[in-house]
């Protein structure tokens, strides 16, 4: 960073959950309307930079007598913050009144804001060293399994879905080409070559994070735009999602922004039932939770546009089976990747992280009940589904999977944080239904004309 800007330092992680939190509180606090519920969704979204900088700390300070302590409160407090945000997005869809509540700045001085923190936020990116975890969807997956092996990698494969690795073919040749362009004669030896493998790897790791944030600011512009009538209302959202200590701490980090920029990008897409099943259907492929968001979402298109989502769902997990069966080096390999990319296996308790290497895993399985229950739940409840139970129940289902994921679960905020925020300040969208905002298929104009 000081590269780009003269004399630039960088601002500590506690300092910037101080700092961060008193800009959020003078942009959205209601200063007229203290008891307001934007006041109360806003302490709640502070409340998670506790819970993020203890188990950062705890991280990044391992050989300290008290950092499993220090990490095991801030699991804590994190899963305690995110149950009352669960039960925060469940009652969301009782809220009939939604009173307009403008940010305490205007349009242009929250876009100079967002875009000046997206700059600083990306900057990092291009100049932080990419953490190892980051850099495992970027290898191959067999690289990932002969390092679980020999002991080097615990529970990588296991947990993390390997549809990432399927995600990330297309930037890496696009790095490849960058950095190795350079004429034959000049090939090193393998050592250099090791080290330009490390390259695109990094390379890699950046590109992906940086396009997927950018991608995910724009989907939230276009969500205001598009389906709040309120351009102001998505720069506010994207405005306060930059600034959240969360954001700044795992910008570079691809497993958390990926799936957060297809699940937003499948409610901006929601007219498109086709787009937004691909959109479903790509995220159920690079990690498995939003496969519980099927029955959410063919309720929601019941009575238009089902069979588009269906086969939206379908292409995409099919286009991701091929690239599957085109990249595995044998039929093991390629069955072992299909089944994890499904989840079709048993809860792992073995190599558990984040919470549940305190807890008992056997406390694991009423828990991914309750998810399942709550995932088919949603087929009928809320009866008449709009796009404001879209938002809240979607991030719903996908902060209910902190509870039971096995790998850091609680830290994987940003699957539900711009859902979240987008539930924050939306209008009432009581009329946004599928029967009135979906076009009919191609097939049923072309039989209505028939007729």
């Amino acid at each position: 960073m000081p590269d780009i800007l003269f004399h630039y330092e960088r601002v500590n992680p506690t300092s910037w959950a101080y700092l961060s939190s008193l800009l959020m509180l003078a942009l959205y606090f209601k200063f007229n309307r203290v008891l307001s519920v934007r006041n109360v969704d806003l302490f709640l979204l502070i409340l998670l930079a506790p819970g993020l900088l203890l188990v950062q700390w705890s991280w990044e300070n391992k050989g300290a007598d008290n950092a499993l302590a220090i990490q095991h409160l801030g699991f804590l407090w994190l899963l305690a913050t995110e149950l009352i945000l669960l039960l925060r997005l469940l009652v969301d869809n009782a809220m009939v009144r939604r009173p307009l509540l403008d940010p305490n700045l205007n349009a242009a001085g929250l876009m100079f804001m967002g875009s000046s923190l997206l700059f600083f936020l990306m900057a990092n990116v291009v100049t932080g060293v990419p953490k190892e975890e980051s850099l495992r969807p970027g290898r191959t997956t067999e690289e990932v399994r002969v390092e679980e092996t020999v002991g080097e990698d615990e529970g990588s494969f296991a947990t993390d879905g390997p549809g990432f690795f399927l995600l990330y073919r297309m930037p890496r040749i696009a790095t490849q080409t960058v950095i190795k362009a350079r004429p034959a004669e000049e090939r090193a030896m393998a050592l250099e070559l090791d080290r330009e493998e490390r390259q695109i790897q990094d390379a890699t790791v950046r590109v992906v994070a940086i396009f997927s944030h950018i991608m995910i600011v724009v989907g939230m512009l276009l969500i205001g735009y598009w389906h709040f009538d309120n351009i102001t209302m998505g720069i506010a959202a994207a405005t306060m999602y930059l600034l959240l200590p969360y954001t700044a701490l795992w910008t570079g980090d691809v497993v958390h922004a990926v799936p957060a920029m297809l699940l937003v990008w499948s409610i901006a897409c929601y007219r498109r039932p086709l787009v937004a099943g691909m959109m479903i259907g790509l995220t159920s492929g690079t990690i498995y939770y939003p496969a519980f968001l099927l029955p959410l979402w063919c309720s929601f298109y019941w009575n238009r546009g089902l069979k588009r989502f269906v086969a939206g769902v379908v292409l995409m997990l099919g286009v991701l089976v091929l690239t599957l069966a085109f990249t595995a080096t044998n039929t093991e390999d390629f069955v072992a990747q299909l089944l994890q990319m499904f989840g079709l296996r048993l809860p792992t308790d073995a190599n558990l992280q984040g919470i549940w290497q305190f807890w008992n895993p056997v406390f694991r399985y009423p828990i991914i009940a309750a998810f399942v229950a709550m995932s088919f739940g949603f087929a009928i409840w809320p009866f008449q589904k709009n796009l404001a139970t879209l938002i809240s129940c979607t991030g719903a289902i996908m902060a209910a999977a902190q509870f039971w994921h096995a790998y850091d679960g609680g830290v994987f905020i940003a699957w539900f944080l711009p859902l979240m925020l987008l539930m924050i300040f939306r209008p009432n969208l009581e009329d946004r239904v599928a029967e009135t905002m979906v076009r009919e298929g191609w097939w049923a104009s072309r039989k209505k004309k028939q007729d």
